[in-house]
């Protein structure tokens, strides 16, 4: 049976994975010199693919750990490790850093177009950290009733993340680089906290089976 626990956690996880706040001032970095309608439009091709690719992983990602031979249980712990990895970075703002790099490099080799795709839709919005948070709360989907839940919660996410996305230019204006340095640390905090949770119910998964 579906409840609401599970359903808050894996929006929590997926919002702060995603980080909206975080992305806009890359995403405008990325599509400099766009009118606002090519911003959007770049936008909301990013955030479609991203989406499709993060369903996908929703709906199979515990199959396919079967299929390897993975049990979630050490996946979780992996996952865990991989998402406290990530709210580190958030903290100490290695990460927009990191995705910097990313999105200058991409600028010199794609073409404009081809940006929703590559750098936009992977790695920075479905980037490993998305992958992995999306795998692992499969797990607490079984069914196929909950397993629609969590692509309604990812759908929503996507779609905050879209209008974050289109409004880029009003939230790095109102954020300011402190507003953004203390939103950025606040939500690695809650990350490293999701990711430790997640390594002790792996290792209980793991051990006490």
């Amino acid at each position: 049976m579906l409840t609401i626990d599970p359903v808050v956690n894996a929006l929590t996880t997926l919002l702060v994975t995603l980080d909206p706040p975080g992305l806009a001032p890359i995403f405008l970095g990325l599509t400099v010199g766009m009118t606002r309608p090519q911003r959007k439009q770049v936008a909301l091709r990013g955030s479609l693919i991203a989406f499709c690719i993060l369903a996908v992983f929703a709906l199979t990602g515990s199959g396919v750990l079967s299929l390897l031979g993975i049990s979630i249980g050490a996946f979780r712990i992996a996952g865990g490790l991989l998402l406290f990895w990530i709210a580190f970075e958030m903290i100490f703002e290695r990460r927009n850093e990191r995705k910097e790099k990313t999105s200058e490099v991409a600028i010199t080799r794609d073409h404009i177009h081809n940006i929703a795709v590559f750098p936009l839709a992977l790695p920075l919005i479905a980037g490993p950290g998305a992958i992995s948070a999306t795998i692992l709360l499969s797990g607490a989907f079984p069914s196929a009733l909950e397993r629609s839940a969590l692509i309604g919660v990812l759908a929503l996410c996507i779609g905050i993340l879209f209008m974050s996305l289109v409004i880029a230019e009003r939230i790095d204006r109102f954020l300011g680089n402190t507003g953004r340095a203390i939103l950025t640390r606040l939500l690695g905090v809650i990350l490293a906290a999701l990711a430790v949770q997640f390594v002790v119910d792996g290792v209980k998964s793991v051990f006490l089976a």
